[in-house]
């Protein structure tokens, strides 16, 4: 081998070695950003629903908030809200309202008995509504506030309160409605006809139906959050014996969400205590919210995680 051709080689040797130390180099630095991506810290905002109404920014600042007290809401996709009124001076038997966030009324509900409990747009200018009272029902209502159907509900009469509380309208058309001192789940189809039901083992409180037709349930007092199958059998459950402290103190309000972690409110835990909580399918605690507020959480919507809007219908 001539030198010219010796030292072609010789180079082309080096740029080999060098190509594959930058291959190898890259491959490292890949796969630690995918190493410090899942070690990601989560951030997320969410709307707060109790006696203090408010959207939480994802650095815990108030964003925005609401002069009532609600037990419900939903922020939409078209940026207004839609809030179950708390009973108040304004609103004795509790209430409905669409809001921009502006403070603008769009729709308005008065409560006929004695509370609202939930409120869901379930098509544009038409929406679900519960009412507990001497008549406990779910309503169809219109833009006007016109009832346009009447559902009855199966329960105990005795306590008001304690009748129903976060009604889900399913895809199938049927509702789902958590029947909390009856302690069950009824599904009920638009006639009021109980098709589904499942015995909880506390007072139940959300009733989520997810994807694969499970449904996820907080129980409030119970201190335990179910996922039972469509057969009504218990597949995965949460009580404070899972986590490393007690951190459920009345699991109120509940969302799944899109990567199978379970968020849910601790409602009685007080100021300066940990009031909503993420844990992962494992039982991980991923995620908690803490602020000094006197009063809980009753019930949220998570809007976004680390920057980004969540898609699709919220799971809660």
């Amino acid at each position: 081998m001539d030198s010219q051709n010796h030292s072609s080689w010789h180079s082309l040797k080096n740029v080999r070695q060098r190509k594959g130390l930058t291959v190898i180099t890259g491959l490292f630095l890949t796969l630690s950003a995918a190493m410090t991506g899942a070690q990601e810290k989560i951030n997320h905002s969410f709307l707060a629903l109790g006696a203090k109404t408010c959207i939480v920014s994802e650095d815990g600042q108030i964003a925005w908030t609401y002069p009532l007290g609600t037990r419900d809401g939903w922020a939409l996709p078209n940026g207004h809200l839609l809030l179950t009124l708390s009973k108040c001076d304004k609103f004795p038997g509790g209430g409905v309202v669409e809001i921009t966030r502006e403070g603008k009324v769009l729709f308005e509900y008065q409560g006929t008995q004695s509370e609202v409990n939930t409120s869901e747009k379930i098509s544009e200018g038409k929406f679900m509504i519960s009412e507990a009272g001497p008549n406990p029902r779910l309503l169809e209502v219109n833009e006007k506030g016109k009832t346009i159907s009447s559902i009855p509900l199966t329960c105990q009469s005795t306590n008001h309160h304690m009748q129903s509380r976060m009604a889900r309208k399913l895809s199938s058309g049927n509702y789902l409605v958590p029947q909390l001192l009856d302690k069950v789940v009824r599904e009920y189809t638009p006639v009021g006809k109980v098709v589904w039901e499942v015995s909880t083992p506390n007072w139940a409180f959300t009733a989520i139906r997810l994807p694969n037709n499970h449904t996820l349930i907080n129980c409030t007092a119970g201190n335990t959050i179910i996922e039972v199958d469509a057969e009504g059998k218990t597949v995965w459950q949460l009580s404070n014996d899972d986590l490393s402290q007690p951190l459920i103190n009345d699991a109120c309000g509940g969302q799944r969400l899109a990567n199978g972690n379970t968020v849910f409110t601790s409602y009685h835990i007080g100021a300066n205590r940990t009031k909503l909580i993420e844990v992962t399918p494992e039982k991980k605690v991923v995620w908690t919210y803490t602020d000094n507020f006197p009063d809980g959480i009753h019930e949220f919507q998570i809007l976004t995680t680390n920057g980004k809007k969540l898609e699709g219908s919220a799971l809660r």
